[in-house]
């Protein structure tokens, strides 16, 4: 009874589905049962249709008898009384449940010992061979009471017969009702299933995407106190935790790029002095320098220089986390001119001796893009390919059409090799691959920060100690790099 309570039915997910099934259940019991009645009435009933019938047959029996006994009552009547009071015997036997056929079977009895009895007072006086009036009236009355049996057990027989057929019909609607009632059942239980749980875990499942999506601030909003009312107020509570944390992360983050975008702003005006001073005083513009005070002085310029640049790739970082991606200058990328430009910059920079070639596709698709960035991301790649390769070794650069949509850019060095488990993690933030140590790590997450602002994809395939193949994918032309372009 705990089930039907209404608290239960209020705080249990199920509870109404069980207590709807439990109906099921006792409906298809009392189906069974009902069932299992009318069987037996049925049973019943036609016993008691099979037994008229057999009255019946003994009736005619005893009809026949009574018409043998009176075709040859000279010659065998013996034999006929013998078959008569065989069928009477069966007959009370048959019928002794039945008092109105039990004193008709008396008054057939009385009325066949009277046509016995004239008939032996003919055997006696030797009478003629042809009935008297009495003895035709009495034989007359005894097949006029047999009828009457055999008329009461027909009338007894359309009665059983009809008890039957009704006893088939009451089976038949039994069964249609409760099979409609069950179907009925059905339908309402999976009803009540979709609605109660399928509905709610429909809606859990888009207020998940939501969450995944970063859009914490949706929220499932059931005040049911069953169980999943009270899954989605722990799911609730965490996702506001969740908000929390995320706007307090990106209020620290904020912060921090602030920080880091003001110090570098900072820092460019003392470094970029520092650098026009060194430069002068190498180049003898405050009186001569010995050869131990320009070495000194050479080293001052390099670390000032590995400072301003590592000042630019803060500086660029920040106005990409910043949304610069929607500042890009998009033009038809000219890969031969972005390719000569990038080698001139890394031999008039790079101290290392180095061979670089480079294999543009015939008919590339036109691709839109930041030509100064893309160029920024190539100079990068390469860069690292010459500090890593040998002298002398040849570095290969290409360009080819990826499908109908898509241009791949790769760099492949001669280089010693990435480790597997380094390459996940090697366009994050102050991260270095083995073999590329000496900068601050935020080239290659800079270079993902461009490429991934240009609706592309950037990667490295690389084995141990047979190089590397740097990559970066950007999409063919759109719609808003075209209307950008035409823009400027």
């Amino acid at each position: 009874m705990r089930l039907f309570a209404p608290s239960t039915l209020k705080t249990h997910l199920f509870a109404p589905l069980y207590i709807s099934f439990a109906v099921l259940v006792l409906l298809i019991l009392g189906q069974q049962g009902l069932n299992l009645l009318i069987a037996f009435h049925t049973q019943q009933a036609a016993d008691l249709v099979t037994h008229t019938l057999v009255v019946e047959r003994e009736g005619e029996r005893l009809l026949n008898a009574v018409i043998d006994e009176e075709r040859n009552f000279l010659e065998t009547r013996s034999n006929a009384q013998f078959a008569f009071y065989s069928s009477l015997s069966r007959l009370y036997t048959l019928v002794q449940d039945n008092p109105t056929q039990l004193q008709q079977l008396d008054k057939i009895k009385n009325v066949h010992a009277r046509w016995q009895s004239q008939l032996g007072e003919r055997d006696l006086f030797r009478l003629s061979s042809r009935f008297t009036l009495q003895e035709k009236i009495l034989f007359d009355s005894l097949r006029t009471q047999i009828r009457v049996l055999l008329e009461r057990e027909e009338i007894l027989l359309e009665e059983r017969k009809h008890n039957l057929q009704q006893l088939y019909h009451v089976n038949t609607a039994v069964n249609i009702f409760s099979t409609i009632v069950i179907l009925v059942g059905v339908c309402l239980n999976l009803r009540l299933l979709f609605r109660r749980v399928e509905v709610r875990l429909h809606k859990l499942m888009e207020v998940g995407e939501a969450w995944r999506t970063g859009q914490m601030e949706v929220r499932l909003g059931y005040s049911s106190a069953d169980e999943i009312g009270r899954l989605a107020r722990v799911l609730d509570a965490m996702a506001g935790e969740a908000r929390y944390r995320q706007e307090s992360i990106e209020v620290h983050n904020q912060q921090l790029e602030n920080l880091i975008s003001a110090l570098s702003h900072d820092l460019c005006t003392p470094l970029l002095a520092t650098r026009n001073t060194l430069e002068g005083m190498l180049k003898g513009a405050f009186g001569p320098v010995s050869g131990t005070l320009r070495e000194v002085f050479q080293e001052y310029r390099e670390a000032n220089e590995d400072l301003l640049k590592l000042v630019e790739a803060l500086l660029n970082v920040s106005r990409y986390e910043a949304g610069y991606r929607t500042h890009l200058n998009y033009e038809p990328l000219n890969w031969e001119k972005i390719f000569v430009k990038t080698i001139a910059k890394i031999k008039a920079t790079s101290k290392r001796e180095f061979t670089v070639s480079y294999k543009i596709s015939q008919l590339l698709p036109t691709v839109y893009g930041d030509e100064i960035e893309i160029q920024r991301v190539l100079q990068n790649l390469l860069d690292n390919a010459v500090r890593v390769s040998e002298p002398n070794k040849e570095i290969f650069l290409k360009v080819t059409p990826v499908g109908e949509a898509q241009v791949q850019l790769s760099v492949r060095d001669r280089g010693s090799g990435i480790a597997p488990q380094e390459k996940e993690q090697l366009f994050h933030r102050f991260v270095q691959g083995r073999g590329r140590r000496g900068k601050c790590g935020l080239g290659l997450y800079l270079c993902r920060q461009i490429i991934e602002a240009h609706g592309g994809s950037i990667g490295v395939e690389s084995s141990l100690g047979e190089g590397s193949i740097f990559w970066f994918i950007l999409p063919v032309t759109t719609d808003k790099a075209r209307s950008e372009h035409e823009k400027m």
